[in-house]
C-alpha cells in the first residue's frame, strides 16, 4: 500500500517550493491508489501558530489537494518520549553540554588544522562525576544520536543510486536542552507509526536522509523508499529563497492566478514533458510519472505561470467559475469573454461593457456606419445577428473591413479589441445598443 505524507511546519505561509512537494506527493498517491497524509510538524512551539496551520490547510484546499488522514506532531509527545527512552536504553542517545560558542570555536580550530569540522564526540568521554558537575553548572543537556559512521546507499526514486557516508557527519542533536524533540527524530517516529512507504521531498534533505535511515533502523522501523526532487531556481539559475515571500500561494491567489495553473506547472517542472493547460486535475494524475523528474534544478518563471493561468481559463466551464463572476453573469457571457481575460477578476470589466454604461470615445466614421446601424439592427439578437447586421450595414454604406467593424466595436464596447462581437452583441440589450450607437 502506497502511503505518502506532506509535513510542513506551521511557521509561515506555503510558497511554490512547498506546493511542488505537496503536489508531487499527492499525485504519486492518487496515481498508485494510495493515501496522502497531511502532518503538521509543529513541535517548534515558539514559531508554530494556529493561524499558519489554518492557512496551510486553506492553501492546500485551494490547490485541490485533499488528504486522507491528518496529524499534528504536538499531539504525539508521549510517543516521542517512548522512542527517546528506547534510544537511550540502547545507547544511541548521549547527553552533551557544549554551548554554541564552544562548538563554533572547535569547528574553526578543526578547519584551521585541515580536519573535517565534525563533532568530536567529547561528551562520550564524560564520566558520571563530569556529567553531574556539568548538570549543576549548565543545567539539562541536549542529546545527540550516535551515528554508526558507515556508508549508506539507496536507490533514490529521482536521483538514482545515492550515497551518504555518516562517518563524515556530526552526531545530530535530537533533543534540545529544554526537552523538545527535533524534526529529525519526530519525523522518523511519525513515518514509522503512519506506515509511510515513500518519502518524497527536496534534495536539500539528502544528507538528512542518511541520518534518518540509521534512525529508522535503530527504532526497528521499516525504511521507506526515498525520492529527492531538485530545488526550484529562477530564470537566471539562482535560488528562489529570497523571493519566496512574493511567491506564496496566498499572494498568487490574491493576484488571481488559477490554482489549476499552479498545479499544471509544478507537476511538470523538472521534467522533459511540456507544460500544458488542463481543465481538471484528473489529467495531471493520469500523466504523472515520478521517474520523469530529472536531477537538474527546475526553473520557475512567474511570467510562465501567469501565461499558463490565462490559458487555463479558456478550458474552465461556467460552473467552475460561477461564484467568482459578477452577479447576473451567465454561461453565455463566460463563453464570450474567457479567452480575452488574464484572470477571472477581469471579467468584471467586460460585464460592465455588457450591462453599461461604457466610456464614450472619439470614433472616425468616414463611411457613416453608425448613422445607419441603429435602423438596421435585427429585432431579435442571437449568435448569427452580428454577421447579418454588418452585411446589411456594408450594403447600405459600402464600408468593409476595419472601416466597417471598428466604428461598431468602439461604439458598443468603448474598446478597439476584445471578444468576438458576434458573442458580445447578443448579451447587450437592444435599447442599450441603440443608445450607444447614438
Amino acid at each position: 500500500m502506497v502511503a505518502v505524507r506532506f509535513a510542513p511546519s506551521p511557521t509561515g505561509r506555503l510558497h511554490v517550493g512547498n506546493a511542488r512537494i505537496a503536489l508531487v506527493n499527492w499525485l504519486f498517491a492518487r496515481k498508485h491508489g494510495g493515501s496522502f497524509l497531511l502532518r503538521l510538524d509543529d513541535t517548534d512551539r515558539e514559531r508554530s501558530t494556529a493561524e499558519f496551520a489554518a492557512a496551510i490547510e486553506e492553501d492546500l484546499r485551494w490547490l485541490g489537494l485533499d488528504w486522507d488522514a491528518f496529524a499534528r506532531e504536538s499531539d504525539r509527545f508521549p510517543r516521542y518520549d517512548e522512542a527517546i527512552a528506547a534510544l537511550k536504553a540502547s545507547g544511541r542517545l548521549y547527553p552533551a553540554w557544549e554551548t554554541a560558542e564552544e562548538l563554533e570555536l572547535r569547528r574553526k580550530l578543526q578547519i584551521a588544522q585541515h580536519r573535517p569540522p565534525v563533532y568530536d564526540r567529547a561528551a562520550l568521554k564524560l564520566g558520571e562525576a563530569d556529567k553531574a558537575r556539568l548538570t549543576a553548572e549548565r543545567g539539562a543537556p541536549h542529546w545527540r544520536f550516535r551515528l554508526d559512521g558507515r556508508r549508506l546507499s539507496w536507490p533514490d526514486l529521482v536521483k538514482g543510486e545515492t550515497v551518504v557516508d555518516t562517518a563524515s557527519l556530526s552526531d545530530p542533536v535530537l533533543i534540545r536542552s529544554d526537552g523538545q524533540p527535533l524534526y529529525t527524530l519526530t519525523s522518523v517516529v511519525d513515518d514509522i507509526d503512519f506506515a509511510i512507504s515513500h518519502v518524497i521531498r527536496g534534495e536539500d534533505h539528502v544528507t538528512n536522509t542518511g541520518v534518518q535511515i540509521e534512525l529508522f533502523e535503530a527504532l526497528g522501523g521499516a525504511v521507506p523508499a526515498f525520492g529527492h526532487l531538485s530545488l526550484l531556481v529562477d530564470g537566471t539559475g539562482a535560488g528562489l529563497s529570497k523571493r519566496l515571500g512574493s511567491l506564496s500561494l496566498a499572494s498568487l491567489r490574491a493576484e488571481g492566478i488559477e490554482a489549476l495553473a499552479v498545479d499544471a506547472l509544478l507537476a511538470r517542472l523538472g521534467t522533459a514533458d511540456p507544460v500544458e493547460p488542463v481543465a481538471a486535475r484528473d489529467a495531471l494524475i493520469e500523466g504523472f510519472d515520478l521517474s520523469r523528474f530529472g536531477k537538474a534544478p527546475a526553473r520557475f518563471d512567474p511570467s510562465e505561470l501567469r501565461t499558463l493561468s490565462a490559458h487555463v481559463l479558456q478550458h474552465l466551464d461556467f460552473e467552475t467559475v460561477r461564484e467568482r463572476l459578477p452577479a447576473g453573469a451567465d454561461a453565455a457571457f463566460w463563453q464570450a469573454v474567457r479567452g480575452n481575460i488574464a484572470v477571472v477578476g477581469d471579467a468584471a470589466d467586460w460585464w460592465q461593457v455588457v450591462t453599461g454604461p461604457v466610456e464614450r470615445v472619439e470614433i472616425e466614421d468616414a463611411r457613416g456606419v453608425l448613422a445607419v446601424a441603429a435602423d438596421l439592427l435585427p429585432a431579435e439578437l442571437d449568435g448569427e445577428s452580428w454577421g447579418r447586421w454588418t452585411s446589411a450595414i456594408a450594403a447600405a454604406t459600402g464600408a468593409k473591413g476595419k472601416a466597417l467593424f471598428l466604428p461598431l466595436r468602439l461604439a458598443l464596447t468603448g474598446r478597439a479589441h476584445g471578444p468576438e462581437m458576434k458573442t458580445i452583441l447578443p448579451l447587450i440589450k437592444s435599447q442599450e445598443i441603440k443608445s450607444r450607437l447614438a
